[in-house]
């Protein structure tokens, strides 16, 4: 595994919330739900306008949660999210593109993976720790396994279809460090402003984490 602190976080933590924020103004009391749950981790996608002010807004307002900037898929984006404060990033691919914009930034990376040929390029730049999207249609835990066998020195936080029903097969397995999921916040709890139902599925899926690690 990497032996950067932000993805150590990311591992500790066990569960990434990935997060579609359609008004920055809900960034900050959203994180503080998370917090209030027990996670200390959120991803914010670029999938929305909102998003870069999202990541500034967290990190200038709750510092105390990792702001981790998702599906950065170009250079310039890593710019922006650098420059928003994010702490980390996360794609949903591997482009030597990005790599170097990473390297340059001095951000820690999750490139995504899916195949074997995915593997090889990420373990030639020396990304050992990556993003496995889409999980489960891309195979589930019968992919990470045999992906693990040919990269035994790889860890994985597999992202997509991933739920409390299949957190303990994912988690179960060694090469898996944490998982991402977008069901611990519900597009309808973050529009109805719903901060409690956010902070109870941030308890259950950090309760589910401790248990399942003894």
């Amino acid at each position: 595994m990497s032996n950067e602190p932000e993805i150590a976080r990311l591992a500790a933590c066990g569960v990434v919330p990935v997060v579609v924020i359609e008004d920055a103004h809900l960034a900050v009391p959203l994180a503080r739900a998370l917090l209030a749950g027990g996670i200390d981790v959120i991803e914010v996608t670029l999938r929305r306008p909102a998003a870069l002010a999202a990541l500034e807004t967290i990190a200038r307002e709750v510092p105390e949660i990792l702001g981790v900037a998702g599906t950065v898929v170009t250079p310039a984006q890593v710019t922006d999210v650098k420059e928003a404060g994010a702490q980390a990033v996360v794609s949903p691919g591997f482009s030597e593109a990005v790599d170097d914009a990473m390297r340059a930034a001095g951000l820690p990376w999750l490139p995504g993976v899916a195949t074997a040929s995915d593997c090889m390029r990420a373990v030639a730049a020396g990304r050992l720790t990556c993003k496995f999207f889409p999980a489960e249609q891309a195979g589930g835990t019968s992919a990470l396994k045999a992906l693990s066998g040919p990269f035994p020195q790889m860890k994985f936080c597999p992202t997509g279809g991933v739920g409390l029903n299949n957190l303990a097969d994912y988690l179960a397995l060694k090469q898996v460090i944490c998982v991402g999921g977008s069901w611990l916040v519900p597009a309808d709890a973050i529009v109805n402003r719903d901060w409690a139902r956010v902070t109870q599925l941030a308890k259950e899926a950090r309760e589910r984490v401790k248990a399942l690690r003894g």
